[in-house]
């Protein structure tokens, strides 16, 4: 079974760079999609085979998630408890009869870290959020998670210490995340490998000079580890300013 999981910075833009053609190549049970930046009824977007999920903010052009899918779930929940203001579209859970698929676009700190003690409690109910969920069944979740969390997860790191998105306090909610019982995926498989990003700036020639950050995420419960069987990222697709990154389990 194949996810993935994509930041398209607006999905009526990357629809007129070939998004459609590009979906079918992806090939996946689960296609879940950040930062749409559209209200419903502007626009008409389905694929054969699929189900759609839509989640749009209260402000017009602004964050919002959606999820393809092949697979009927059992429930689906919008938005994410105990938080303040949650009205931006942010979060989508699917549940299935043996794990829940949580996707997210996770609130940016923002220059000077002035939103950084909305992005805390966001950290936090969300953290509750999917121990809670982890306690009826495992739990896949995926999405922009705006943070770099090791030095290996962005090209400078020295730079950027203390920047949003590689903030001591947010790079902290991520290991106490994983110390939480999960796993990312992709360090789980890649340990060590430098130079893997999932996002670069627009100025500079970041993209071509692979000046990049990695804050998209598959992570999973630790017991699924068993069951992945690959998580990659696809630097090669365009269309946004993030790529997309996959996750692979066995039935």
């Amino acid at each position: 079974m194949k996810f993935l999981s994509w930041n398209v910075n607006g999905l009526r833009a990357v629809v007129k760079k070939g998004f459609e053609e590009q979906f079918a190549t992806f090939d996946a049970d689960f296609v879940c999609l950040q930062e749409t930046k559209l209200q419903e009824g502007q626009i008409d977007l389905a694929f054969p085979g699929y189900q759609s999920y839509w989640n749009y903010a209260e402000r017009k052009g602004y964050s919002g998630t959606v999820i393809f899918t092949k697979h009927d779930p059992l429930n689906v929940h919008y938005g994410l408890p105990d938080v303040s203001a949650d009205n931006e579209g942010r979060v989508i859970t699917l549940e299935y009869p043996d794990y829940y698929l949580v996707t997210c676009y996770t609130p940016n700190a923002q220059a000077k870290l002035k939103r950084l003690a909305y992005r805390m409690e966001w950290e936090e109910a969300m953290r509750h959020y999917l121990i809670a969920l982890d306690r009826e069944k495992p739990v896949i979740y995926c999405g922009d998670l705006n943070v770099a969390h090791k030095e290996i997860d962005l090209k400078n790191d020295q730079s950027n210490h203390g920047n949003p998105g590689f903030s001591d306090e947010e790079r902290e909610k991520m290991t106490t995340l994983l110390d939480s019982g999960f796993t990312d995926t992709f360090r789980y498989f890649y340990p060590d490998l430098e130079g893997a990003y999932s996002w670069w700036s627009y100025r500079f020639n970041a993209r071509k000079n692979n000046a990049g950050w990695r804050i998209d995420y598959f992570i999973v419960s630790d017991r699924l580890t068993s069951r992945t069987t690959d998580a990659a990222i696809l630097s090669d697709v365009m269309g946004s300013d993030h790529c997309p990154v996959t996750l692979t389990l066995s039935d």
